[in-house]
C-alpha cells in the first residue's frame, strides 16, 4: 500500500550513503505492524525491574511503565534485546521524548527526519514515542543484521560514526552498568 506512494529518493543518510531500499521497506513494514508481551508474568517482572532502574531518568511511574511497555514491544518486534534499546536511549537522549540534536535527529532514539519522507509518511511525528521507537528499533536491527550482530559496528552505523568505538562503548557501558539483569 505505502510502497506505491513512496518517493524515489536520492537523499543521503548522515554518513553520505544512499538510503538503502531494503531498510526503507523494513521501516514501512514496521510502522504497519504491532505485537506485545507473550507472557504476563515475564512482563510484570521485567517492567518492575526496569521501572526501578529507569526511575532516575523518568520520575513519574505511569510514564515510566508506558515507556517501558513500548520499548519492550518494539525491541521484541525487531528481535532486539530490550535492554540494549534502553542503553541506546540512555546515551542518545536520556529518555527525553522531545530531544532534538544539533543535526536535527529527534526523539528518544534520535531519528533523522528524512526517514519520514523516505518511507512515504511525512505526516508522522518523530517526537511521538511509538513512532520513534518503531523506527529506531527497525533501523538498529537492520544494522545489526548488516554487521552480522557485531554490536560495535552496528551501533557505529546507527550513530553515523563508522570506524570509531567511542559511541558504541558508551552504549555498551550503559548496557552493562544500568540495564543488564543481574
Amino acid at each position: 500500500m505505502l510502497a506505491a506512494t513512496m518517493p524515489v529518493s536520492t537523499q543521503l543518510w548522515a554518513n553520505d550513503q544512499p538510503v538503502d531500499p531494503k531498510l526503507r521497506q523494513l521501516l514501512t513494514d514496521a510502522i504497519n505492524s504491532s505485537e506485545s508481551f507473550d507472557d504476563r508474568f515475564h512482563a510484570e517482572v521485567w517492567l518492575l525491574d526496569m521501572s526501578n532502574r529507569l526511575k532516575r531518568f523518568v520520575k513519574d511511574e505511569e510514564t515510566r511503565l508506558s515507556m517501558l511497555k513500548h520499548i519492550h514491544l518494539e525491541a521484541t518486534r525487531s528481535e532486539l534485546q530490550p535492554e540494549l534499546v534502553l542503553a541506546l536511549i540512555e546515551v542518545e537522549s536520556h529518555f527525553d521524548s522531545y530531544a532534538i540534536s544539533k543535526s536535527g535527529a529527534q526523539g528518544m532514539m534520535q531519528i533523522m527526519p528524512f526517514w519520514l519522507d523516505e518511507i512515504g509518511r511525512p505526516e508522522d511525528n518523530l517526537i511521538d514515542m511509538k513512532t520513534n521507537l518503531r523506527m529506531g528499533c527497525t533501523i538498529l536491527k537492520y544494522y545489526m543484521d548488516m554487521e552480522k550482530n557485531d554490536l560495535h559496528k552496528a551501533l557505529a552505523r546507527y550513530n553515523g560514526s563508522r570506524g570509531s568505538k567511542v559511541y558504541s562503548n558508551k552504549v555498551l557501558k550503559a548496557l552493562q552498568y544500568h540495564w543488564y539483569q543481574s
